[in-house]
């Protein structure tokens, strides 16, 4: 897609924002759901999500995390934040404690001053876990709005850059890059973060695109690590069918991703973005690990949904759990337990 294909795409899309918000995210996000659909398979595990080989108990917990992703936050539709506040509420009930929280891309919807401050307001108000976050699209899309403070496609950047986004994220997160890695109960989190955008790479579109320095730095640190320990990597947008390298809405340099992860064999990848409630098709063995795609707080396609995940680790199996915070209550259908894979196996 060319700069003016994209723009008038985009220019559609703003247009079909004055339908109301669920029509603009039913029309914005459909190329990622699409895509989404076709890359995982039709074929998920049961209720339990359990397969029969799973050991007979998950021994120890090591360490668990909330991740909550597409919040959407802007004091232009209190909404978003009131969704936040709601999911805030009930992740921080000692019943199911975590060890960190995990923003997974598209915390804001225009990643301008104001939405942070709008963010930094909500967050303030609850003791919550240690925080993270990786950046989504939204994240730079203040290059689309001009000094009135209205969309104008025909004017981007409007006098702005994409470094002005990624440095407005590094300064609300306290990071010297966006992207980067933390660890809980010695089990190693990666957050990549998409490092350009129109801006800079017209040809991304709303695609993740990843430098060679963030590859270059995913692989070396895995390379540090022992080969069989659980490891999570959170990504925003899909990834496109196995094989193959995606372009808007979906990782760019998917097969780079794919070869880097593929020597250790308990990888497992959350992504975003897509918007789509927890029913089917959200969990699969994509190429050498585990794919989640994980729902959204702040947009669903259901005015009254609002959803994200609840990921424990223990010794011998991953178990991953969608959590309803509309009705704080967890979602029969999103419920998986995958066993973890021994040297000796």
């Amino acid at each position: 897609m060319n700069r003016r294909q994209f723009l008038r795409s985009l220019a559609g899309a703003f247009a079909a924002a004055s339908l109301g918000a669920a029509a603009f995210y039913s029309f914005f996000t459909r190329g990622a759901s699409k895509e989404l659909d076709s890359g995982l398979n039709t074929a998920s595990p049961g209720p339990s999500g359990t397969p029969a080989s799973a050991p007979a108990g998950p021994g120890k917990l090591l360490a668990s995390f909330w991740l909550l992703s597409d919040l959407h936050v802007t004091p232009y539709d209190s909404g978003t934040s009131d969704k936040l506040k709601k999911a805030l509420t009930d992740l921080v009930k000692p019943e199911h404690p975590g060890d960190a929280l995990i923003l997974g891309g598209d915390l804001t919807e225009y990643g301008s001053d104001n939405d942070y401050k709008q963010l930094k307001s909500v967050l303030s108000g609850f003791k919550l876990p240690p925080l993270y976050a990786n950046m989504g699209n939204h994240d730079y899309y203040d290059i689309w709005i001009d000094g009135k403070g209205s969309f104008a496609t025909e004017t981007q950047p409007n006098g702005k850059t994409d470094a002005q986004s990624r440095q407005r994220f590094q300064a609300f997160m306290k990071t010297e890059r966006p992207y980067g890695k933390f660890e809980a109960g010695g089990i190693p989190v990666f957050l990549l973060s998409q490092e350009a955008y129109v801006q800079e790479r017209p040809e991304v579109g709303e695609g993740a695109w990843y430098s060679d320095a963030q590859l270059a730095w995913l692989k070396t640190e895995l390379a540090k690590l022992e080969k069989h320990l659980p490891v999570l990597v959170m990504i925003h947008q899909p990834l496109p069918q196995e094989g193959s390298d995606g372009g808007t809405h979906r990782v760019i340099r998917a097969n780079e991703l794919r070869a880097i992860l593929a020597p250790y064999p308990n990888v497992f990848v959350f992504s975003g973005h897509t918007h789509r409630d927890f029913t089917a098709n959200h969990y699969t063995r994509h190429a050498t690990f585990h794919w989640f795609s994980n729902s959204t707080i702040g947009r669903s396609r259901s005015k009254v949904l609002s959803q994200g995940m609840y990921i424990q680790v223990y010794e011998h199996e991953v178990r991953v759990r969608g959590r309803e915070f509309s009705n704080a209550g967890w979602i029969g259908a999103a419920d998986w337990t995958v066993p973890l894979k021994k040297s000796a196996d």
